[in-house]
């Protein structure tokens, strides 16, 4: 199948992103991809809810406000409202979840507090404990001097773009006459049975009769919100688990472990001759594997195994999976090969997520390790992806790196440059210029996607091809330009 982004999805991205980027619009293995520019103004929420540093972009009375404002929103009917919180391990988290809770009681929402739990978590929680909303705060892989706030639906979903412009409005609203009496206030109550309520939930993603005996499994939680449940999930499942990552102090999330710093759970993996290393992030929805050599597995290889087994079981909803214009053109190859088709869709899970729910599919993520299935989950769980191959890994009884070398991808290289909060530098000429002389040196046979990122002032310059050395000098040429200017 082709490579294909609706026109539809260009132009909501366009509506919705603050900042320019370059999207591929149509194209394929055979064709080349064209990027359009995405312009949008959004003051508050990014493509993975409200993100920044701690005390300066999120600071309480901003956690307040968007708790006033989120729970004014949910307000629909006259039972009681309640609303669910759960965070990752970050210092700042003490801060930010004391203000939220005034914010939500203060419009007459009762709040359970969850503790440290990963994002999935807090979605399925959302649903199991019928709340009105569920709310993550975290900064997902940044360092812990950020932090975030994720908002969930009843359903469990994300928000839409629609109910964030409504957050947004009351955010910067005079909500004095809409809170609460005094007899109607809020209340507040910290839950202790939620780990094992999640750790049931993904054991049961598998065939009851599977274990995991017989595999040495190296868990590195990276120091965030999977602490507790990833290792004792693994265990409970029959696994020799060895965990890293696993004493969180406020400061040292995702310092030198988990998903973006994979380097000392491959060390590990070799040191005890592991057969599986699983690398979560700081909120544990997204998974990087390492397999038995040390070798590092991404997100497409994943979405190559599980693809290849849901078809075999006839398990998967669509004739192909949804992913995102940054995974290899490996995998598209690869799964045409199997007579399955690939649609791409912008950079984001809510957008892979968004396109599955709009057209059936159960099956997508991100090279990055945000693998959704939505048979299971609402949003991307690393835990459970993870189960997910150990599952495939035990029915063939081969190693891991036989199992996830489903396909060579392309050469492909990324890089980012940081610019200056407020700046537009991929409006500057010179960088216009740059880009589009490496579009034609790359020719039809190749990819460039230049964006920036939604959770932080980074520009990522993307490139693929056949010819690794071109693609490496494309790359650099467009760094070059970007950075004379990105100051």
């Amino acid at each position: 199948m082709s490579l294909k982004i609706t026109q539809t999805t260009c132009d909501r991205v366009r509506e919705e992103r603050h900042l320019p980027c370059a999207v591929a619009r149509e194209g394929g293995p055979d064709g080349p991809e064209r990027d359009r520019e995405l312009t949008t103004v959004r003051k508050y929420f990014g493509t993975d809810g409200i993100r920044g540093r701690a005390n300066g972009v999120i600071t309480p009375e901003l956690a307040l406000k968007v708790g006033q404002a989120a729970g004014l929103v949910f307000q629909r009917g006259d039972h009681r409202h309640r609303v669910v919180i759960g965070k990752d391990t970050r210092l700042s988290g003490y801060m930010i979840e004391t203000a939220m809770v005034a914010g939500f009681t203060s419009v007459g929402m009762d709040v359970l507090l969850l503790g440290p739990m990963p994002t999935p978590a807090v979605a399925m929680l959302t649903r199991s404990m019928r709340a009105d909303i569920g709310v993550m705060i975290s900064a997902s892989h940044n360092p812990f001097e950020d932090n975030g706030i994720k908002i969930f639906g009843p359903d469990g979903f994300k928000l839409s773009d629609e109910v964030e412009r409504e957050i947004e409005r009351l955010i910067d609203a005079d909500l004095q006459v809409k809170l609460a009496g005094s007899q109607d206030l809020g209340r507040a109550k910290r839950i202790e049975s939620v780990h094992a309520r999640y750790i049931e939930f993904a054991k049961r993603t598998l065939p009851r009769n599977l274990t995991l005996d017989g595999l040495r499994v190296v868990v590195d939680c990276a120091n965030g919100a999977g602490y507790r449940v990833a290792p004792e999930t693994l265990w409970e499942l029959g696994a020799e688990v060895i965990a890293i990552g696993t004493e969180p102090d406020g400061f040292n999330i995702n310092r030198d472990v988990g998903s973006t710093a994979p380097e000392a759970l491959v060390s590990k993996v070799r040191e005890l001759r592991a057969d599986i290393g699983i690398a979560l992030d700081g909120d544990a929805d997204r998974v990087l594997v390492v397999d038995e050599k040390g070798q590092r597995v991404d997100g497409d290889q994943l979405m190559a195994v599980v693809a290849r087994s849901w078809q075999e079981d006839a398990r998967l909803s669509k004739n192909g999976i949804v992913a995102t214009i940054m995974s290899n053109l490996g995998l598209e190859r690869y799964l045409g090969g199997l007579g399955l088709g690939m649609v791409r869709t912008a950079v984001g899970d809510r957008y892979v997520l968004e396109h599955m729910r709009e057209h059936g599919y159960n099956l997508g993520g991100e090279q990055s390790g945000h693998i959704i299935m939505s048979d299971y989950a609402t949003t991307g769980d690393g835990l459970v992806a993870a189960l997910q191959l150990l599952s495939v890994v035990q029915r063939q009884q081969r190693p891991v790196s036989e199992v996830c070398h489903c396909f060579d991808p392309l050469p492909q290289v990324l890089k980012n440059v940081r610019y200056a909060t407020g700046g537009e530098p991929l409006r500057q000429d010179s960088v216009v210029t740059a880009i589009e002389g490496a579009r034609q040196r790359l020719g039809e046979g190749g990819r460039l996607v230049i964006r920036p990122s939604g959770t932080e002032p980074v520009i990522r310059v993307m490139a693929e091809g056949d010819d690794r050395d071109l693609v490496v000098r494309v790359v650099d040429d467009v760094v070059e330009a970007l950075r004379k200017v990105a100051a």
